[in-house]
């Protein structure tokens, strides 16, 4: 054996992801990444590479978990992409509302921190960003609504997602994050209507 002290890289990566995720990558020190998961910086340096690459990990670690869960709520009504979009939402209330969890989105959160980001990791957030527009326009696709009209609408939705993170960092109360959603779900079911009545309907 060579003595070499053994760790659950996942776990490490989880514990890594919400210093990361609370602190934001410019305020995340290599001591409290050190801290959170119990290795030393050469442990570190030797599982994950430097703290970008570090980040680029929990990046991915978060959305592996997180962009799991916003597949199914989005592909959970086909043939209905209104309530799709709802049970979207519904899963975005849960992660804000779970006490286990730091606040807010790390994607958010990260994106409101790309100046301080490397052009690898700030193009990755872009990039998750985009994925979750992609997502969620693929689920608006089972509708009446001309292209430019969804992909307006998925822009939309991601942008009231990322809305909710930021409300719910400042301590935004759950009552009102509903009230957003439930404002944002009915522009969505409304816009989505009037393109199945037709071009009459909207004149």
């Amino acid at each position: 054996m060579s003595g070499r002290k053994q760790f659950d890289v996942d776990t490490a990566l989880d514990q890594a992801m919400r210093v990361f995720w609370q602190r934001g990558y410019a305020d995340t020190s290599l001591d409290a990444l050190g801290s959170a998961t119990g290795l030393g910086r050469g442990s570190l340096y030797g599982a994950f590479g430097n703290k970008d690459a570090l980040f680029r990990r929990c990046l991915d670690r978060y959305t592996s978990i997180y962009g799991a869960q916003y597949e199914r709520a989005l592909a959970a009504h086909p043939g209905d992409p209104a309530r799709a979009v709802e049970t979207f939402f519904d899963v975005i209330l849960g992660r804000i509302a779970d006490p286990s969890v730091p606040g807010g989105c790390l994607i958010a959160q990260s994106a409101a921190q790309s100046a301080t980001l490397d052009e690898e990791n700030s193009t990755q957030v872009r990039g998750l960003l985009d994925m979750q527009r992609q997502r969620v326009r693929a689920a608006l696709e089972d509708s009446s609504a001309d292209a430019r009209t969804l992909d307006e609408l998925a822009t939309y939705v991601v942008a009231v997602n990322q809305s909710l993170a930021v409300l719910s960092r400042a301590g935004v109360s759950d009552a009102e994050l509903r009230s957003v959603v439930r404002l944002a779900c009915t522009t969505v079911a409304d816009t989505l209507a009037r393109a199945a009545s037709g071009p009459a309907a909207q004149s």
